[in-house]
Order: structure tokens, then C-alpha cells, then sequence
């Protein structure tokens, strides 16, 4: 059994650095308000920036739940168990913070309601509204529904908790009592969702590249965009369930429910992908070189040797190839280097972002000057209030809710008596 795990002065002075984070960035977001778009670092070659990079950033880690908690559980995969809801939480998470950055690159947030009332069906923007909010919905669906099991054991167990903590639980676990129909029933509905979500998942990164693919820019212009885009969010996805596995892990004592086992299932699946997003990165590179415009040539001269190279060559050798031979090699295959390596693909995969859209956008469309663009304390304010608000959220939701299943694991460990270590010490709510 997970028990509930006292929160102590740490986890305070945690939740109080991220907060201050989150504060500044809000208050660099009010200085965009007052003054306008003005106090980034776009203009009116370079109208996209680091707030459109986030945006496909934390779309892309949004697919860990889905694809990889939904296809396990579609294919009934019993090592999945204690991986799955921070796989769902980190999907939650990721769309909550994601899905602000349309927002804010627009610079008067009130024009979203323009898309609203007066938004055409035929603009990929419309679809991206309509995808996101789907998914957004759908996952929340898809992570409340195998809590509330959790959340009525709290609700009858815990004794010396705060008010507000109870009454949470009473409103959140539905009078479940765990009755043959209530599994039955919510069997079938965290079945459907999973059915349900995974097409959902895929439509909403592919969507996500239509907003470029659909463009008449240099850059963008590709079919091959749907596919890759959708194969670097999983692979963005699976790095980040193993670095929130490995911080859970150490923090929670869950090292009897967290094996080196799902460490390395993780590990060989994000070497698969990593293997996969490589086609794909030479796919799309070979085949502009090889029937190249002068643009074209321009464009990939400034990422491959210009002024954007340190950006490219660190994504395709820090983001592809270390954490390949890291990976593929069993001497490093330890829980370590797998953190190692998934924490490269992400910092790797958010310049590749980067890459994608900066570059496109300076490169002249029209015979004048290449367009400069560089982020200003603004944008680095609220990015870095974007990850630290991600991060806050998973924690908030790691105290009030447990992390780790415990019906789940439990119906695991009574059909395979290995498959959960014994003696666990501590655990989370």
C-alpha cells in the first residue's frame, strides 16, 4: 500500500522557488500587456518566436500519456501499472501550460475571441483550437477516471488530514464503494477513453504541423511533416515520463514499485524512436538539399553552417546520437544514463523546435535582408515560468493525489505475486 507521505519544509521551500518563478514570469507577461509586443524580440519578418517553440514544445510532451499509458493499457502490457498516471498527469500538465502560448504570442489576448466568433473552418488555426480542446478535455477524462478508486481510499483512510483535503476527496471519488458494477462500468470507461484517445493524440501533433506544412514558406512546406512531428512528441513524451519516473523514484522511496525494469522497457522504446525521428531528420534535409532553390540552399546553408548551426548540431548530435549510443550500449543503459539521455533529448528536441520556426521566419521572402531575431528577458521570463508552472502542477498534483496507482498495482501484484516488491517504506499523496 502507498501510504500518504507528510510534507515537510522541503517541499515548501520548493513549491515557494517555483511560485517565484511563476510570479516573475507573470509579472514579464504584464509588462508585455502594458507595452505590447514591442518587448519581445518579433517583428515583422520574425512574427514567430520562442513562445511558438514552447508551444509545439509542451504539445509534444503531452503525448506521453496517451500514446504511451493508452497503448499500454489497449495492449494489456501488466509492467505498465506503476507508470501509467504519471504518464496521464504529465499529458494534463504539459496541454494546461502548451496551449497558453497561442495566447500569449498573439500579445492582446482578447483577439482568441475573433477565432471564436469569427474563425473559418478551412484555417488550420481553427483546427489546432478544436484539436487541442478535444485532447485537453479527453485526457482529463482519461486521468480522473482510473483516480477515483485512489481517491475513495484516501477519502476512507485518512484520518488526520486538513478539512479541505476531505471534503476534496468526498466531492472527487463519485460515492464510489467498489461494487462488482463499479469496476465494471469504470473498466469500460478507461477502455473507451483509451480507444478513444489515442487517434485524438495523433490528430492533434499532426494538426500541429499543418500550421506549418500548409504554409507557403521556405521550410515548411512538407508532407512529411505530419509523421514527423507526431514521432518527435512521443519521443519528447517518453523522455519525460523517465525523468519524472527517476524524480518520483528518489523522492517517494518508490524504488520497489519503480524498477530498473521500466526504466530500461522505457529506454529501448525512446532508442526505437530515436532511430525513427533520425529517418525522418534525414528525410526532410536530403531531400531539400537534393533539388534545392536558392532559398532553400540559403535556408539550410544558415542551419547547417550559419548563424544557426550551434543550434542544429546540437540537436541532431545531443538530442540523436548521444542518447542513442548512451541507450544502445549496456554498460550506460543504467538508470542514470537513461535520465542522462532523456534529459538531452528534451533540452535537444526544444532547439529543434526552435530550429524549425526561427529560421523559416528570418529567410527573406522578398529580395532584402535577412530577418534578426533574438528573445528578449520578456520571453526568457515567461518560458522559464512555463517549465517552472509545469512543474509545480505535476508536484501540487503528486501531494493531493497518489502518483503511483494503487488499484492498479494492487490487481498487478495479485495476478503476478512478483510483479510489486515488498517492504515498500514510504510512498505519496
Amino acid at each position: 500500500m502507498l501510504p500518504l507521505q507528510k510534507t515537510g519544509v522541503n517541499f515548501y521551500l520548493f513549491v515557494a522557488a517555483l511560485a517565484a518563478i511563476v510570479g516573475w514570469g507573470l509579472y514579464a507577461y504584464s509588462t508585455q500587456l502594458k507595452d505590447g509586443l514591442a518587448t519581445t524580440g518579433m517583428r515583422d519578418l520574425v512574427s514567430w518566436g520562442v513562445y511558438i517553440s514552447n508551444f509545439v514544445f509542451f504539445i509534444g510532451i503531452s503525448h506521453a500519456g496517451t500514446l504511451i499509458s493508452a497503448i499500454l493499457r489497449v495492449t494489456n502490457a501488466d509492467w505498465r501499472r506503476p507508470v501509467t498516471r504519471m504518464a496521464e498527469a504529465i499529458t494534463v500538465m504539459a496541454l494546461m501550460i502548451g496551449a497558453l502560448f497561442p495566447i500569449i504570442d498573439l500579445g492582446r489576448p482578447e483577439r482568441m475571441l475573433n477565432l471564436l466568433m469569427y474563425g473559418r473552418i478551412d484555417s488550420p488555426i481553427v483546427w489546432d483550437l478544436i484539436s487541442i480542446s478535444t485532447y485537453l478535455t479527453g485526457s482529463m477524462i482519461y486521468l480522473y477516471l482510473p483516480l477515483i478508486p485512489d481517491i475513495a481510499h484516501y477519502r476512507d483512510n485518512l484520518q488526520n488530514t486538513s478539512w479541505w483535503r476531505k471534503r476534496l476527496y468526498r466531492i472527487l471519488s463519485l460515492g464510489w464503494k467498489g461494487t462488482e458494477e463499479q469496476k465494471k462500468n469504470l473498466e469500460r470507461g478507461i477502455s473507451v477513453m483509451a480507444i478513444i484517445i489515442i487517434p485524438v493524440a495523433v490528430s492533434v501533433h499532426t494538426v500541429v504541423s499543418w500550421i506549418f506544412g500548409m504554409t507557403l514558406r521556405v521550410g515548411w512546406r512538407s508532407s512529411i511533416f505530419g509523421p514527423y512531428f507526431v514521432v518527435g512528441a512521443i519521443f519528447t513524451g517518453i523522455a519525460s515520463i523517465i525523468v519524472a519516473m527517476a524524480a518520483f523514484r528518489k523522492i517517494y522511496h518508490l524504488e520497489s514499485y519503480i524498477t530498473y525494469q521500466h526504466f530500461k522497457n522505457l529506454g529501448l522504446l525512446l532508442l526505437v524512436l530515436d532511430i525513427a525521428y533520425i529517418y525522418f531528420t534525414i528525410n526532410e534535409y536530403l531531400t531539400a538539399l537534393y533539388n534545392a532553390t536558392d532559398s532553400e540552399l540559403h535556408l539550410l546553408s544558415a542551419l547547417i553552417f550559419g548563424p544557426y548551426s550551434l543550434d542544429f548540431w546540437f540537436f541532431a548530435v545531443g538530442g540523436l546520437i548521444i542518447p542513442a549510443v548512451i541507450i544502445a550500449v549496456p554498460a550506460t543503459r543504467t538508470i542514470g544514463g537513461l535520465v542522462i539521455a532523456s534529459i538531452l533529448v528534451n533540452i535537444a528536441l526544444w532547439f529543434k523546435r526552435y530550429v524549425i520556426v526561427i529560421p523559416t521566419m528570418a529567410n527573406p521572402q522578398l529580395p532584402i535582408g535577412w530577418g534578426q531575431y533574438a528573445p528578449t528577458w520578456v520571453e526568457w521570463s515567461i518560458t522559464a515560468a512555463s517549465i517552472a508552472g509545469f512543474i509545480l502542477l505535476f508536484t501540487v498534483f503528486s501531494k493531493v493525489f497518489t502518483i503511483v496507482s494503487i488499484w492498479e498495482v494492487s490487481e498487478g501484484a495479485e495476478g503476478q505475486p512478483n510483479a510489486v516488491g515488498k517492504g515498500h517504506k514510504g510512498g505519496n499523496a
